[in-house]
């Protein structure tokens, strides 16, 4: 599928912003990948990139075994862009010199552009601040031969320089995070306008290439869909549907950790309005059975994936002439999961979409948005017709409330949180604050609390809210909803939720380790 398209490779050196930097590509309408800084150059070849961009990343060039890029890359003829640490390596690669700095700068800082290099065409004019976002320990002091700067800040002398027949090019700050004024400009700059990609990875060419590729694949062969009700499991129903119709049969599997009326909504969805068939499993009791006296978030996590492989293997051997396992993979799952393989990579969370397909089932495996961010899926959902209302929904992890229920989990506990939960998503609906945060959800808490209700004490349990903004999903900050609508929202929840004492409101800079969000 990816042969029509140009293509830009970002070598990754660790960076916290590496997956921002393929966002902000592919929002250009441009195919990317992310691969290990240590590459082989026969893989970079093979995958024929119109350029490359070295991200940034936590170690020093300075150090005893730094992480260095061949030469040979930076002499195919490609142009190269190295951002932070990229740029240090592409200085040192070639003879300049890289200094601890005397000057840290993390964070807020201005450059001042010199001369006309065309990685800054419509950026400002000459001498100019120009607002950049810094996270460096490092700089280069010196510049190697054929270098000019085409930048400079405060601290750094040589904040952006460039080769000019080499087209090589490197800036010290992020051009990738919003921060950065006209930092998607000078992206932009580089991927269209130096390394003339076309921007032809649309919705729509997507859509119709994707259907090529499953027809041409499965041919005859039925498909069967493990359909969560969630974004990308939704997408790929849709799509498949579209491809091979009747050929694909969907298993969606009650579990009784979901939200409220997931159930009914789902098979009605996709069985009576779209026609897909769906064979509909109510396995609460299972689940639920399963997980008893169990308080640990991994352990339950590896719980709820067990039981659904084994109801969904015993599902699938009902169905006859079966010859592909469709699952919603994602590209930040592979990305995570070919990291944690590699040890690049901290492990932040499990998938059982990621090579989870058991071997005993003998299905072959399809990942039709295996090349996708979740934005790229929505627009996908969109494009294909899928209502906007599921769509842009938040997203929701697969172990559903199994891991917004602190502690052990009772069915007296998933009935609570789940009307909690729907009384603070339909508050925001009203409100309109819905579509402004990134996630928003209820976390029923293993404590009790002393509150007053009417005339008498209660001593019952606690309700958490927790709402972010975010526009990666890598890093994220809490939300500032209006004081009124909190007290609404934790008034109703009080008086409409047996057993709910007090609603508190989480204010952390993240999400903590046991509540996880995907």
């Amino acid at each position: 599928m990816l042969d029509h398209h140009d293509r830009i490779l970002i070598l990754d050196f660790g960076s916290q912003y590496t997956q921002l930097i393929a966002r902000r590509v592919r929002e250009m309408n441009v195919y990317c990948e992310i691969h290990p800084w240590d590459a082989e150059l026969a893989d970079i070849e093979a995958f024929d990139p119109k350029g490359v961009i070295l991200s940034g990343g936590p170690t020093t060039i300075t150090g005893n075994t730094p992480p260095r890029t061949s030469r040979e890359l930076f002499e195919s003829g490609r142009p190269v862009l190295g951002i932070c640490y990229g740029m240090q390596c592409l200085a040192d690669c070639f003879g300049g010199s890289v200094q601890q700095s005397g000057k840290r700068e993390y964070g807020h800082a201005e450059v001042r552009i010199q001369g006309d290099c065309e990685l800054f065409d419509n950026l400002g004019e000459a001498g100019l601040p120009l607002p950049v976002w810094m996270s460096h320990g490092d700089a280069v002091t010196a510049l190697p031969e054929g270098f000019e700067t085409v930048a400079t800040s405060d601290n750094s002398p040589h904040a952006a320089i460039c080769h000019r027949s080499r087209h090589l090019y490197g800036v010290q700050f992020h051009p990738e995070v919003t921060h950065t004024e006209h930092g998607t400009r000078l992206l932009w700059n580089f991927v269209i306008h130096i390394c003339r990609c076309r921007a032809d990875w649309t919705p729509t060419n997507i859509v119709e290439e994707t259907i090529d590729d499953v027809r041409r694949r499965v041919g005859n062969g039925r498909v069967i869909l493990g359909l969560s009700g969630g974004v990308d499991s939704s997408v790929v129903a849709a799509l498949l549907h579209e491809a091979i119709g009747e050929q694909l049969i969907c298993i969606f599997v009650e579990n009784g950790l979901l939200r409220l009326d997931e159930a009914v909504q789902v098979v009605s969805t996709f069985s009576e309005h779209m026609g897909i068939p769906v064979i509909q499993v109510n396995a609460e009791n299972e689940f639920l059975r399963r997980l008893n006296g169990v308080s640990d978030p991994e352990e339950k996590r590896k719980i709820i994936g067990n039981v659904f492989i084994e109801i969904f293997e015993r599902e699938a051997k009902k169905i006859e002439d079966a010859q592909w396992l469709a699952q919603g993979t994602i590209y930040p799952d592979v990305i995570e999961s070919a990291g944690a393989k590699t040890g690049k990579a901290k492990v932040i969370k499990s998938h059982h979409n990621v090579g989870g397909l058991p071997q005993e089932m003998k299905l072959k495996l399809l990942e039709p948005l295996r090349e996708l961010f979740k934005d790229e899926v929505r627009r996908v959902g969109l494009t294909l017709g899928l209502p906007e209302h599921m769509v842009m929904r938040h997203p929701f992890p697969g172990p559903g409330l199994g891991v917004r229920i602190l502690g052990e989990i009772h069915k007296d506990y998933a009935d609570t949180l789940r009307l909690a939960d729907y009384i603070f998503v339909t508050e925001l609906q009203h409100s309109g604050w819905y579509e402004k945060v990134s996630q928003a959800f209820a976390v029923f808490l293993p404590v009790k609390s002393v509150g007053v209700v009417g005339d008498n004490r209660a001593y019952e349990h606690v309700i958490a809210l927790r709402a972010v903004e975010t526009t990666d999903f890598m890093t994220a900050r809490w939300a500032q909803l209006p004081y009124d609508l909190l007290a609404r929202v934790s008034n109703r929840i009080i008086n409409e939720v047996p057993g709910i004492s007090r609603v508190t409101y989480d204010i952390s800079s993240k999400p903590p380790a046991t509540i996880e969000w995907e």
